[in-house]
């Protein structure tokens, strides 16, 4: 039988350590590329309508082609060969977005679409991907795992966007040099997104039968009772991102045109959060372990909605800095808990339809989120920033979706009791001891580390 034997098991843990780099690389990429794309729009001079399209549309574009992700499975006959595909086309994305600046009237909507593209790309592989690491990962180290994984990832992407911002900063003297730098940046990310392909090929595919995969259709799930934990959890998560999207593509521009920052502090700030992410993912997956993922998911769901509002009340660098260090802190156990969520509340033969209409219905309202904050910003008068505004109403809508739909969710596993106010303490008692010491050190551990035990 595959799964038995020795051999077996040496085989998913040298995937799961490839992952681990896989992961590293592909954050590279987002540190160095993806991070600075609307920094690039601003620099080419883009409207906040545009720059609420380019946060929202590709997202959109990226989710609904996600519809022909089994089409396209069944086509390629193996989810590895059909990631690696896919992630190797967006890697090449890379290419005509450096090239966009020469495009004279077109650059701006070629940026745009081109982002399209790469979104595409990167998101079409991604019920695939889902499937193939639920194949993977032991569900009862599922959230130490991916913590250990995000942990990595999130200080890859820390640094390789501090070093992205550092770059920018030294070639900021005039429009050709700030071209220059950008053309530096998305060359490494060009590069760091190879690398990613490469360890990607290197994975193990346990056998998967993709004919046999069940579909589901759209109005039995809309419908059907058994579907009800998960509906409520795709429609709370769309419905937060809508909130998100509001205000999500305009922290950038506030920060480049009201606040006038340069590179190096607009870096900085955005860095902070990075960081505070890659500290605490750990944290708050061990405690998920222990205490469910429903736990997290809530306590985290709960702290969101304040993010935006904090932006409101001062525009000192040290204060932003704060407000990001919360921001990581806070999406770091709620990305987490909704990526596990959806292992926890779904079967390996329904997993790739779930995560479709998720991402359809995600894609969906981030696109209307996107449109409506670039509308409120063009049109708002109210307040001395035409930023405020948007951030204020993403707030209250956070806060409202939270408020209807947490209560909802279930917990599907057998896990131990604890209040929200001790589980919070927990988490900032916790987080001291699991500094960059620690993490320096679990690293090091490699293998022997309790994140890589997987029970194969």
């Amino acid at each position: 039988m595959e799964h038995t034997g020795n051999s077996y098991r040496i085989k998913i843990k040298k995937s799961l350590k490839y992952s681990v780099l896989d992961g590293a690389f592909y954050s590279s990429m987002v540190g160095f590329g993806e991070s600075f794309f609307s920094a690039y729009a601003v620099f080419l001079e883009a409207n906040n309508i545009y720059l609420g399209l380019l946060a929202s549309l590709p997202h959109t574009l990226g989710s609904l082609f996600q519809i022909y992700s089994s089409r396209l499975l069944k086509l390629l006959k193996s989810r590895k060969r059909f990631i690696c595909i896919f992630a190797l086309l967006q890697g090449l994305t890379y290419i005509p977005i450096i090239l966009v600046f020469f495009w004279g009237s077109l650059r701006i909507i070629s940026l745009l679409l081109l982002v399209c593209l790469y979104w595409i790309f990167g998101m079409i592989l991604g019920p695939a991907w889902n499937s193939w690491m639920g194949d993977l990962v032991d569900e009862n180290v599922r959230g130490t795992y991916f913590g250990h994984r995000n942990k990595i990832a999130g200080f890859v992407a820390f640094f390789t966007f501090v070093v992205g911002g550092y770059i920018l900063q030294s070639f900021s003297n005039g429009k050709e040099r700030q071209y220059i730098g950008f053309m530096i940046i998305f060359i490494l990310a060009l590069i760091s997104r190879m690398l990613s392909f490469f360890f990607l090929t290197k994975k193990y595919e346990p056998m998967y039968d993709i004919f046999k995969e069940f579909k589901i259709h759209f109005m039995d799930f809309l419908r059907q009772e058994r579907f009800k934990n998960y509906r409520f959890f795709i429609f709370y998560l769309s419905l937060m991102n809508f909130a998100v999207y509001i205000a999500g593509p305009f922290f950038t521009p506030y920060m480049l045109y009201d606040l006038r920052l340069d590179y190096k502090t607009f870096t900085i700030i955005n860095a902070s959060s990075l960081i505070i992410k890659f500290l605490a993912m750990p944290v708050w997956g061990e405690l998920m372990d222990k205490y469910g993922t429903r736990k997290i998911l809530v306590l985290s769901g709960l702290l969101l909605p304040l993010i935006p509002l904090l932006w409101i009340f001062s525009s000192s660098v040290r204060y932003l800095v704060l407000i990001q260090i919360y921001n990581g802190f806070v999406w770091a156990g709620f990305e987490i808990a909704s990526f596990s969520f959806l292992f926890d509340i779904t079967l390996p033969h329904q997993r790739v339809s779930h995560v479709i209409y998720y991402n359809v219905l995600n894609g969906i309202a981030i696109l209307i989120g996107g449109i409506l904050g670039g509308v409120l910003v063009k049109y708002n008068t109210l307040f001395a920033s035409k930023y405020f505004f948007v951030f204020i109403i993403s707030f209250l809508t956070r806060f409202s979706v939270s408020l209807y739909f947490l209560p909802k969710l279930r917990e599907v596993r057998i896990v131990e009791e604890i209040s929200y106010s001790r589980l919070l303490l927990k988490l900032l008692t916790t987080m001291p001891t699991r500094g960059l010491v620690y993490n320096i050190i679990i690293l090091k551990k490699g293998n022997k580390s309790k994140s890589l035990k997987i029970n194969a």
